[in-house]
């Protein structure tokens, strides 16, 4: 496995893994990443802002199983976005590893990391309590995932 910058090519690909998933949890609802307007368009989305980017991890045959975004949210914090993989690589390790490289990338440009989620992704939650990220009382701003009910914050 190694993980790798989007490219054009791998919109659709990383669109569906993130549906899928979404789908698997019931949030394939508005207010979720699920109807982002660039979730069709990742790549152009993040190479159109300033200390952003999406990668991708892939297996040894190039096809993606996961992937994870920082985009800019507030003043000197990033947002770690889009954080998903297959079904057949999780548990492996691998979520940790594009948090990990999500994270480095992040603190070169940033004070710390803010992110949304669902408590009813119990797994993720784990893996950014695990990773030095506190749980907030309310979101720090308005991102559009109105349904999102957990809230977290690393800074560096």
């Amino acid at each position: 496995m190694k993980i790798r910058e989007i490219q054009e090519k791998d919109n659709p690909f990383v669109a569906k893994i993130i549906r899928e998933n979404l789908e698997k949890h019931q949030l394939n609802l508005p207010g979720t990443a699920y109807f982002d307007p660039e979730l069709d368009q990742l790549f152009q989305f993040y190479h159109s802002r300033t200390h952003a980017n999406y990668w991708v991890l892939v297996n040894e045959a190039d096809e993606i199983v996961g992937g994870v975004g920082i985009a800019p949210f507030q003043e000197h914090l990033a947002e770690l976005q889009k954080l998903y993989l297959v079904e057949g690589v999780k548990g492996a390790g691998y979520g940790h590893k594009l948090l990990e490289y999500a994270l480095l990338y992040a603190e070169q440009h940033y004070q710390g990391v803010y992110l949304e989620t669902s408590s009813i992704l119990a797994k993720a939650n784990q893996l950014y309590l695990r990773n030095q990220f506190i749980s907030l009382e309310q979101p720090l701003g308005a991102t559009g995932h109105t349904l999102m009910d957990t809230w977290f914050l690393r800074l560096f």
